[in-house]
């Protein structure tokens, strides 16, 4: 049997032996500080009901979209994989799926999937063999019988990897049943939700009127009027704030933002509401909602986040049998500039203001991101995103903004995964990159060892606590 390559202790260093050296010294100081996750997707049922994960497929495989679409990729059907369908119909039982899984895992090789499932699998259960049709059912047998275990409790998993505080990101009509459970067993504010109104904001989605219909019924304020449709907005964020939201989130194709006159939102508004809108009214309306969403911010607080760029659900058929969130996302071009420049001119030198922008558009992080954030007091820039949270892209990412904007308006790392194992793989590769480029540094005599070592930290910990006021 072969070992897992990321046993090696050098891992992801530099390659030039001054800064490996250099990084080597930097990273004890950084490897068992604990975990911040302010944004991510792993579901909050399993921290209120804290149950064991029915198999290591659904740990490992159906839940993780980054696995899903390389092996779609390869012409493996989604039946074949255990991916629940919308009709019902019987899909592979999770020794099936992981077989065929173990058995193309050399599809893996070179990317950041590999890397999380190898540390995953020695750091949750001391596997060390390559993950093959030789190996599936052992390493199965090995995890399954794992999860019987306490130790591997949701909970304990936390507790395992230091979690200090991890969110959920749940709907603008989510009636947050899991958070209220956790509210009871006192462990809400180390788990807590985040406010993502996409449902409610985003007419290309087929049921928005519905959903506006159902938004006005939950917040009792009448949604067809512009102020009151502001006003529900209003009262769900203050209901999330009790379940321990610090932020909202925000899922767009573009990154821009608009200030309508009153006259024109309303308009607007009628249009959505009659269901008699095309694609450039939804994009309107988004870019409205943009600015409203700020100016809600100013109001109470909470972190803004943007997340724009991604062209999702591409493949219709994927997402009519199996929903969303699948693999068939692919990034689109995204103009921060002049997108966003109707919400800053209407806010964006509030000092409560916080936007962090997430980005898929690599070419926007020099050109763009970094001069807003190293100018703009309102604006941080988020870590790398989705396909580009990698060890190759952090370095790119790293290396495009930090020259402009500094290290301390960067807002840290979130793992951003629907992965629970994969969290603490996921902030390792970001602390070894982040020891790495600093060790560079020093080693160019562009930093001091001193101060490496307080930017090391700083990156891996405080910076997130900071970006998200998470006291």
């Amino acid at each position: 049997m072969t070992h897992s390559a990321h046993l090696h202790p050098d891992r992801l260093f530099p390659a030039s032996q001054p800064a490996q050296s250099i990084a080597r010294e930097l990273y004890p100081a950084v490897a068992d500080l604990p975990l911040i996750c302010p944004h991510g997707h792993t579901d909050p049922s399993w921290f209120a009901n804290n149950g064991r994960f029915s198999d290591p497929a659904a740990l490992f495989l159906t839940p993780d979209h980054y696995v899903l679409r390389m092996l779609r990729s390869r012409g493996l059907d989604y039946d074949a994989l255990g991916v629940p369908r919308k009709d019902g119909k019987p899909v592979a039982d999770g020794r099936t799926a992981w077989r065929l899984f173990a058995a193309n895992y050399h599809l893996f090789a070179g990317t950041p999937s590999k890397t999380w499932t190898d540390h995953s699998l020695h750091w949750a259960f001391g596997i060390t063999d390559e993950l093959s049709s030789a190996t599936a059912d052992a390493i199965y047998d090995k995890i399954d019988a794992a999860l019987a275990t306490p130790d591997l409790l949701p909970l304990a998993l936390l507790d395992r990897a230091k979690v200090e505080v991890i969110t959920t990101t749940e709907f603008a009509l989510d009636p947050l049943v899991h958070h209220q459970k956790m509210a009871e067993t006192g462990i809400l504010g180390r788990v807590r939700t985040t406010y993502r109104p996409d449902d409610v904001t985003d007419p290309s989605r087929p049921a928005i009127v519905d959903n506006l219909k159902k938004f006005a019924e939950l917040t009792g304020e009448d949604v067809t009027n512009w102020a009151g449709l502001i006003n529900a907005h209003r009262a769900r964020r203050e209901y999330f704030r009790r379940y321990g939201a610090l932020a909202t989130d925000h899922g767009v194709p573009s990154a821009n933002t608009a200030d309508l006159p009153l006259i024109e939102k309303q308009a607007l508004l009628d249009k959505i509401l009659s269901g008699k809108h095309d694609a450039a009214d939804a994009e309107l309306f988004r870019a409205q909602m943009m600015t409203e969403m700020a100016l809600l911010s100013v109001e109470d607080g909470m972190v803004m986040q943007l997340h724009a760029g991604s062209r999702r659900n591409t493949d219709p058929l994927l997402f009519a049998t199996r929903g969303a969130d699948l693999g068939a996302d692919i990034p689109g071009t995204t103009d921060y500039v002049n997108g966003m420049r109707a919400l800053l001119a209407c806010c964006g030198n509030e000092p409560n203001l916080r936007l962090i922008m997430f980005v898929l558009d690599e070419t926007t992080y020099a050109r763009e991101l970094a001069p807003m954030a190293g100018y703009w007091p309102s604006l941080m820039i988020g870590p790398p995103w989705w396909f580009h949270d990698s060890p190759q892209g952090i370095r790119r990412y790293l290396d495009q903004v930090v020259e402009t904007a500094g290290f301390y308006n960067l807002a840290g790392f979130n793992d951003d995964t629907r992965a629970l194992l994969s969290i603490p793989a996921r902030h390792d590769v970001w602390r070894r990159e982040v020891c790495g480029f600093l060790a560079t540094w020093v080693a160019e005599n562009r930093l001091s060892k001193s101060t490496a070592e307080e930017l090391a930290k700083h990156l891996s910990y405080q910076a997130a606590k900071d970006a998200y006021k998470i006291s």
